[in-house]
């Protein structure tokens, strides 16, 4: 009583909507600049259940903005070290830290174990990912973004209204649209952001109105001006996506353009680390340096013998089980992924031509 007797005292809350709160289940995708300060705010409301994924570690660069976090969290799991510092504030809720990154193969079972999702992500892959396991398991989705000294906010499939689709209906491509660590970002923006999406699940929670549904809320933290847009319902895209989701047995395949680099090209990276994820035996076989074969299999166990801080060339017959690799890869924060383009047949004639030049 005494915890939450602010809230109680609300005659629009009362005892009966602590006690909703109490009974929420509330999943928070990335516990970065947005993710945080929704934990702490959700935290302290009572929400009775918190779950927490990100597969990401504390960095220096982070304490900017993401004040959960102290110095003596840097090199620890965010997700591990955003648990913590919760249950200190608030020990008498449940939460649960999932220290790995959202996926196609994770996504669809936690969300059925929440109520509601806040997208605290940094990356459109995500966020499609987000957008496309809450319409198939249908919960609403609190998003947030920021950009520099602006940030958005918005509630989809909330009541059968607007997804993230109907807003951007496809990604960019990769790298067309800077993040943070690229230019910048205002360090209170986030926590600006972050609170209003807490507000958000409040809202839903205890049965509000005026919840952000089918509206794109925009704020400008260096004039504070506010514009507030109206989206319109994709009722088609909705219906394919959730249609192709059942057809694939609620697999999730999020479009976004895997890299692909040509043989010209991957051979000039003088670094470059070659994995071929073939099965043992598959011809061509090839001879070079920095080559490892790692079946497609096997690579889930065998992430330790890739070099995380080389360029990673990713190759097999086609460019079918390439890409696979390369998302695998890069979901498990490996950077400068490619699949070969061609794959092995067009590497071993590459090399075949090199060698017969270089005897000439």
């Amino acid at each position: 009583m005494e915890r939450y007797s602010r809230h109680i005292a609300l005659n629009e809350v009362g005892q009966k909507g602590q006690d909703k709160l109490s009974n929420a289940k509330v999943l928070v995708v990335g516990a970065g600049g947005l993710g945080c300060p929704a934990l702490q705010y959700l935290a302290a409301a009572g929400i009775g259940t918190l779950g927490i994924i990100d597969g990401d570690v504390v960095e220096e660069s982070n304490l900017q903005r993401q004040v959960l976090y102290g110095t003596s969290s840097l090199g620890t799991d965010k997700a591990f070290a955003a648990k913590d510092r919760l249950e200190d504030l608030n020990p008498t809720i449940s939460i649960h830290a999932f220290n790995e990154k959202l996926s196609n193969s994770n996504a669809i079972r936690l969300f059925k174990a929440y109520d509601i999702i806040v997208d605290g992500t940094d990356n459109f892959e995500t966020r499609y990912l987000i957008n496309d396991a809450a319409l198939i398991t249908n919960r609403p989705v609190v998003y947030g973004a920021i950009y520099k000294f602006e940030g958005q906010l918005s509630v989809f499939n909330y009541k059968n209204g607007p997804s993230y689709r109907c807003l951007f209906a496809e990604p960019p491509k990769n790298g067309d649209i800077p993040n943070c660590s690229e230019i910048g970002v205002l360090g209170v923006l986030p926590a600006i952001i972050g609170s209003m999406q807490a507000n958000e699940v409040l809202k839903i929670i205890l049965g509000f109105e005026g919840v952000l549904s089918g509206k794109l809320y925009c704020y400008n933290a260096k004039t504070s001006a506010v514009h507030i847009m109206s989206i319109q319902k994709n009722e088609h895209l909705i219906t394919q996506i959730k249609s192709k989701a059942l057809q694939e047995g609620e697999a999730i395949h999020c479009d976004m353009a895997i890299e692909e680099i040509s043989v010209k090209d991957a051979l000039q990276k003088e670094e470059a680390v070659f994995i071929d994820v073939r099965n043992s035996g598959e011809k061509p076989v090839l001879k070079l340096d920095n080559y490892q074969q790692i079946s497609l299999s096997e690579i889930s166990n065998n992430l330790h013998k890739v070099n995380p801080h080389s360029d990673i060339i990713v190759l097999c017959q086609s460019g079918i089980r390439s890409k696979k690799a390369v998302r695998l890869l890069e979901q498990n924060r490996f950077k400068n992924c490619y699949s070969l383009t061609g794959g092995a047949p067009a590497l071993s004639a590459a090399l075949k031509n090199k060698k017969n030049d270089e005897r000439i």
